[in-house]
This record gives C-alpha cells, sequence and structure tokens, in this order.
C-alpha cells in the first residue's frame, strides 16, 4: 500500500529530510516496524549468519544499526569514506545506510572493475578502510586500509556499539556517497553526491507524480550506482514493494520479472537491448506498466519490442481511466554526475517520437547544445549537450582539474553530442569520443546504430567504432579522417560463421541504409558475436576498448 495524501504532504514539507537520513526521518513518521520493505536476491548475509530476502522496516533497521556499531567501533567517523567493493546490490543498499547514519560516506565500487583499476580508484578516494564480498576480498587486501571487513565479520553484538551522537545530523551540503563513472574513457571518475542533491529529485517526483505505477518496483540497475540508491530511497518513502537485483544480464532481469510480478522495472539500456533480443513471447511479462531506463537513451528497436507487452492505465474519451494493451516505456539520459535523468522521453506502442529524440528536461534543469566557446546554438545545429540542474555533483571526489575542464559557458558537459528542434526537443546524436570524422562526412556512431537496428530485422544488436591511422586524432575534437566499421551482431543462421563475401554482403545491405536515410557509409560491416563485444562495469559497450582491438586486428590481417 503506497503513501496517502497525508503521508505524501508531510515528507514534502519535511525540512530535515535528504538522501542521508530517510531510516531516521521513517521512524519519526511512526511507520509500522512489523512493515516489509526490501526484498533482496539472496546475496547479502545478514549478521545473524541468515540470508533473508525480505526485511521488514524493524529488521532493516537492526542490521543498519548493527553494522553502524561495526564500523563506529573501529574508528569510523563523519566524513570518512569508506570503500564498499561487492558484487551484491543489497551488501551496496545495506551499507549505504548504515555510514550515512554515522555522517561517514560510502564510496561504491562496483564489482565488474577490474582488481588494478579497483585498487587504484579505492586510492584516489583516500578510503579509511573497505568492506567486499568474498570475491572482492583480496583485491583490496594490499590497499594499505585500517580495516578490512565481510559480511560474516558483522554480528549482533557489534550493534551496542553506537555512538551517543546516533544518528548523524546532516548538513545539506553534506556528501553521502562517493559512486564512479562507468570508466569507459579510462579510470573511472569519482562522483559524490550531497543530502540534498541526491534527494532533490525524489521529493520533486513525489511532490508532481502519484507512483501508482511502482507499487512493486524491481531495479535492475548495477548496486553501485547513484541511482539504485536513489531509487531505493524514494521507494522506501513511497511505500512501495522494492525488490533488488545483482544480475543486470537481460536474462535473469526477464526471469526475475516472471517470479516477482513487478509493475515497474528500472535498468541501464544495455539491459533493456539484452533483454529485447531474447523471444520475448515465450516470457510473461503482463505484469509491467512502466519501463523506466537511464543511463544511455535505449535504441528505438529495443524500446518497440517492450513496450508490446505488459499494460498501462491512460485517460479515456470520456475522462475516466482505462487500461490498455501495451507498457510504457520511460526513456532516460542521465549520468552519474547529474544525479537524474534530466531528460525523459514517454514511448508506447502507439508513439512514434524517436530518431534518438530524448525529449525536454525535466521543468528542474536546464539544457543547452553549446558551441565551443560555450555559446547556445540555435535548433538545428549540433554541438556538445550541457546541463544545470540542482541535482548535480559538486564536483569530482580528489580531482578539480578534470571537473573544470568540463565545464563550459556556466553548463556542465555531458560529453553528448546533440541537436535541437525548433520545439525544443533534444536529440542524441553520440558521445563525443565515438563520433567518427571521415572522408564521406561525420559518422554519429549511436545515431547510426540507432537506424540500422531500426531498418535490419536480422540485427540483434551492433557496434560502430572508427579506425584512424596512429597518430591521427579523427573524433569530434580530432582534425584527421579515419574509417567507420560496423560490427553486427546477427540473428539466426545469417549469424553464424561465414566467408568474407558474406560481410561484403552485409556491408551493401549496412550502406543502401545509411544512403537512403543521407548518413555517410561505413567503410566495412563485419559480423561478430555477443561475447567479442567489450562492455564496462556498468553494461556499457567500451567502445574505446573495441577501438584498440579491432585496429589490432585488421593491422594484423
Amino acid at each position: 500500500m503506497l503513501i496517502s495524501r497525508q503521508e505524501r504532504a508531510r515528507i514534502c514539507s519535511d525540512t530535515e529530510l535528504g538522501a542521508g537520513n530517510v531510516l531516521a526521518r521513517l521512524r519519526a513518521y511512526g511507520r509500522p516496524l512489523d512493515e516489509p520493505v526490501l526484498r533482496t536476491d539472496g546475496t547479502w548475509q545478514a549478521p545473524d549468519g541468515s540470508r533473508p530476502e525480505v526485511l521488514t522496516l524493524g529488521e532493516l533497521y537492526e542490521a543498519v544499526e548493527t553494522y553502524a556499531g561495526w564500523y563506529a567501533a573501529h574508528g569510523v567517523r563523519p566524513r570518512d569514506p569508506v570503500a564498499l567493493h561487492s558484487y551484491s546490490s543489497a551488501e551496496f543498499a545495506v551499507n549505504f545506510l548504515a555510514l550515512t547514519s554515522l555522517g561517514a560516506i560510502p564510496s561504491f565500487v562496483n564489482g565488474n572493475l577490474a582488481p588494478e583499476t579497483a585498487r587504484e580508484y579505492v586510492r584516489r578516494q583516500g578510503a579509511v578502510g573497505a568492506f567486499t564480498d568474498e570475491a572482492h576480498r583480496e583485491v583490496l587486501a594490499d590497499c594499505g586500509l585500517g580495516f578490512h571487513v565481510t559480511a560474516a565479520g558483522i554480528r549482533p553484538e557489534h550493534r551496542a556499539s553506537l555512538p551517543p551522537s546516533y544518528p548523524y545530523r546532516h548538513d545539506p551540503t553534506d556528501p553521502v556517497l562517493i559512486s564512479h563513472s562507468s570508466g569507459t574513457t579510462g579510470m573511472p571518475k569519482g562522483v559524490p553526491h550531497t543530502h540534498r542533491t541526491l534527494m532533490y529529485a525524489q521529493l520533486h517526483r513525489l511532490r508532481y507524480s502519484t507512483g501508482t505505477d511502482m507499487e512493486r518496483t524491481l531495479v535492475g540497475l548495477p548496486g553501485a550506482h547513484n541511482a539504485m540508491v536513489a531509487t531505493l530511497l524514494y521507494c522506501l518513502l513511497l511505500r512501495t514493494d522494492i525488490k533488488l537485483l545483482s544480475s543486470q544480464r537481460g536474462t535473469d532481469v526477464l526471469d526475475a520479472v516472471e517470479e516477482f510480478r513487478p509493475t515497474t522495472v528500472l535498468a541501464f539500456a544495455g539491459t533493456f537491448g539484452e533483454m529485447a533480443a531474447e523471444d520475448l513471447t515465450r516470457r510473461d511479462l503482463s505484469s509491467v506498466q512502466v519501463w523506466f531506463n537511464t543511463g544511455d537513451a535505449a535504441h528505438e528497436a529495443h524500446i518497440r519490442a517492450l513496450v508490446r507487452h505488459g499494460s498501462h492505465q491512460t485517460i479515456g474519451r470520456d475522462l475516466r481511466r482505462v487500461r490498455v494493451d501495451g507498457s510504457v516505456f520511460v526513456d532516460g539520459l542521465g549520468s552519474s554526475e547529474a544525479g537524474y535523468s534530466v531528460f525523459h522521453n514517454r514511448h508506447t506502442k502507439d508513439t512514434d517520437a524517436y530518431s534518438r529524440c530524448i525529449g525536454r528536461p525535466i521543468s528542474f534543469a536546464e539544457a543547452a547544445v553549446l558551441s565551443e566557446d560555450g555559446t547556445p546554438l540555435p535548433p538545428g545545429q549540433i554541438g556538445r549537450l550541457g546541463l544545470k540542474s540542482p541535482t548535480l555533483t559538486p564536483g569530482y571526489w580528489n580531482d578539480s582539474l578534470t571537473w573544470n575542464r568540463m565545464r563550459l559557458g556556466g553548463y556542465w558537459l555531458t560529453g553528448d553530442l546533440a541537436h535541437q528542434d525548433e520545439a525544443g526537443n533534444f536529440y542524441h546524436l553520440d558521445r563525443a569520443p565515438d563520433a567518427v570524422r571521415t572522408r564521406a562526412g561525420i559518422v554519429f556512431s549511436t545515431r547510426t546504430e540507432e537506424l540500422l537496428l531500426a531498418e535490419l530485422p536480422g540485427l540483434a544488436d551492433c557496434t560502430v567504432v572508427g579506425i584512424a591511422p596512429d597518430g591521427v586524432r579523427a573524433d569530434w575534437d580530432g582534425d584527421g579522417e579515419g574509417e567507420a566499421y560496423a560490427l553486427l551482431q546477427v540473428t539466426g543462421e545469417e549469424g553464424a560463421d561465414g566467408e568474407r563475401a558474406d560481410d561484403e554482403a552485409w556491408t551493401e545491405r549496412v550502406n543502401s541504409v545509411l544512403t537512403a536515410a543521407g548518413y555517410p557509409p561505413v567503410h566495412r560491416a563485419l559480423r561478430m558475436k555477443p561475447d567479442d563485444v567489450a562492455k564496462g562495469a556498468t553494461g556499457k559497450v567500451l567502445k574505446r576498448v573495441m577501438r584498440d582491438r579491432f585496429a589490432a586486428e585488421e593491422q594484423h590481417a
């Protein structure tokens, strides 16, 4: 049962509420302790040795206070960063709530990061200690940290070690979390959020949305991402039945949909792409009303595959609510730095606002397409996407140089290339490092992928990368020229290994689609297996790695 109108008004008028004290405020609101508030996938070991799949509010308080007691007994104080390195979303959730209740700063480290990258990242955070799962115990064992603990080391008696000042009283500007960027361009950047920035959008949603479509919410987002934390906090306030998944694999999320029967599913575009590649007619997705995507914008072909399933409510001609077939896909463009998907584009099986349209920014944010000197560009001109928002991170942790280089004309540069139409809608073309300057014109890789997936039914997915000669830079910021390659994942018999002639036939098919749309052609189209696609810790395709790997293979050939 979701919150009443009176509860919603109380939350929205609570001047003390922020991202660091949601549990403490729920206690002040008098929420029932026997109310189930969190479902896990069994990957977290509680202090009593069990692996609960459902936690009541009282059980969550007990676990959080036990963890907080352990940390306090081992010297953790307000504003101390503590590294968390795990595969388990529930472990990130419990540790976030425990550390922030002490005023400390959880520093999330994605379990899929390469060990050497994780060690260097933690070193740069200045962490005083670390919590890891058993799989990552050795990764941070020799990092010179003050302590190193796993769930097995935290026991019920540690609850007695809470400090007299517990829980910590936050200032709105206090940092409450350091998550990291996807690392697609190299070492991940530490992205802090504050008591205010991480909660701002959630309170906005509570004020202006009933949230009824989130009555049962399945979270397939990476546990180490601030989007998971923001969703958790929102659902705790809304009294949503929420389940956290630790896996972002498309098949695992589909299995969870059939088992949990959610009304809303949250994930990144890569997960939705994997889901769309499955035979969805064999799956029961009838419970789903909304798919919510954040991070990178999703592809049209993947959205269309998902919105055919489920149902949603709409307003009929008689102005009454009526349920219709087909779900809603809310396509959000956001980032760790933005703290929330500030662009939302709503799709159903009957809408047609595609072509990389990401809509307009949410009401509290401002966006612009900028020239190289920071001047906003008129509609139809391509430039850098800039953002202003109260949800924006205050800067990169221990790296103000990089942060300030990503600011222009008072805006934060997202790293994306975009343009606007006359109605004020924004269109996402590519990431600036992934655009390819060729002799025939600039190939915007993401826009090209979008078109190919929509026009070639035999494609499950594709990745467009640029290859340039040594010493030549052929991306948006370069002045050289390279060649664009379309790396295709094709379905059925068309995906089998074949002769070079088959790749030449695919090149002709690809370029006929691109030419008809007025896009520059690619140099070659080559088929590849799904396992050959390099992906980062959060599931994003690492085009930088793909470029380097493919260039080496072409040189060898």
